[in-house]
């Protein structure tokens, strides 16, 4: 749904006067009727302006139109197309990542009937690496040609799309604006990793990294931005969380009805450390929104097993970001 399609009083009388300032009426004695193409332009400009506040343009259930949370579950499979051991994302050819993918989420919809599941695509679009490279930040970017051959395989496959960011050395107001082009689309999000934000300027892997609220209020605003400047649907912002120093200040994280923030628990290990891990830091800390990943292969070591479907939808609060890797 276009997100100028709805609006409240207040929105309906600022777009009359911006027709009325832009010189859309006949003289007073006989003013005519603005046509649906200047009625368009004006709210467009309107929307622009007023940069879609949340009082701004109308709600649905607390959410703006379009929001894919609370009504929705997303079920992604995660990874780096290029490597067969970053994720289940690029462990098989194409068409049996997709068969598999499929067979998650017709799991998914039998343990939960009542909420629709929305497929998604969660590839590391910036990744961390043990070399430095050129400039010393210790990350990689995958090449264009993938990133778009994903997005096109989203597209084809009606799937939601995630991007991945791990700055390394770098910092995220470096590293987001290359991916701008790509969140413009509105089935595009974005996800950003704690783990390997080396704060301390150590190579990524030697420690777990960590996030700080204005990080996180940072990738937020981008979004909000991009949001408001091409008038698309709020975006999911997935941040992965495993420590508790992972996410510093976690109550300074702001919310905006143009960017549904997840914190995502990403650890792995036996049903009941990742149980624990959960209440720990995600319903003992929460933001917005809560996610959960499960590993195909580091939930089943030995004296483990994976979490079924049923089990995580029991979880409190309901995970609505379900990540397999």
């Amino acid at each position: 749904m276009r997100l100028f399609r709805l609006f409240p009083t207040r929105l309906r009388y600022g777009v009359a006067a911006l027709l009325l300032s832009v010189g859309c009426s006949a003289p007073q004695e006989k003013r005519a009727q603005p046509t649906p193409a200047e009625l368009a332009r004006a709210r467009q400009q309107q929307l622009h302006q007023d940069s879609l506040r949340a009082d701004s343009v109308a709600k649905v259930h607390g959410e703006l139109p379009g929001a894919i949370l609370p009504d929705s579950r997303i079920v992604a499979y995660y990874g780096n197309p290029l490597h067969k051991s970053m994720g289940i994302l690029g462990q098989y050819p194409q068409d049996e990542m997709l068969r598999r993918l499929s067979e998650q989420i017709e799991e998914w919809e039998a343990a939960d009937p009542k909420r629709p599941v929305r497929p998604a695509l969660h590839l590391t679009a910036i990744i961390a690496q043990r070399d430095s490279g050129a400039d010393g930040k210790y990350r990689a970017s995958l090449p264009d040609s993938t990133i778009r051959r994903m997005i096109a395989l989203g597209r084809q496959q009606h799937a939601l799309v995630f991007l991945d960011v791990q700055v390394g050395l770098s910092t995220l107001p470096q590293e987001l604006p290359r991916l701008a082009p790509y969140l413009r689309l509105p089935f595009v999000h974005l996800g950003i990793d704690p783990e390997f934000s080396m704060k301390s300027g150590r190579r990524p892997g030697t420690e777990v990294g960590e996030f700080d609220a204005q990080d996180v209020n940072y990738a937020r605003r981008f979004l909000a931005d991009i949001v408001s400047e091409y008038q698309l649907p709020p975006k999911v912002l997935v941040v992965h969380r495993f420590r508790q120093d992972m996410v510093t200040n976690y109550q300074d994280i702001k919310t905006d009805p143009r960017v549904q923030i997840v914190m995502d628990m990403d650890g792995w290990g036996t049903p009941k450390i990742k149980r624990g891990s959960y209440r720990k830091f995600i319903k003992q800390q929460p933001v917005e929104f809560a996610g959960f990943k499960l590993f195909y292969k580091n939930d089943r070591r030995p004296g483990s097993r994976l979490m079924t479907p049923a089990e995580v939808a029991a979880l409190d609060p309901k995970p609505l970001y379900i990540q397999y890797q």
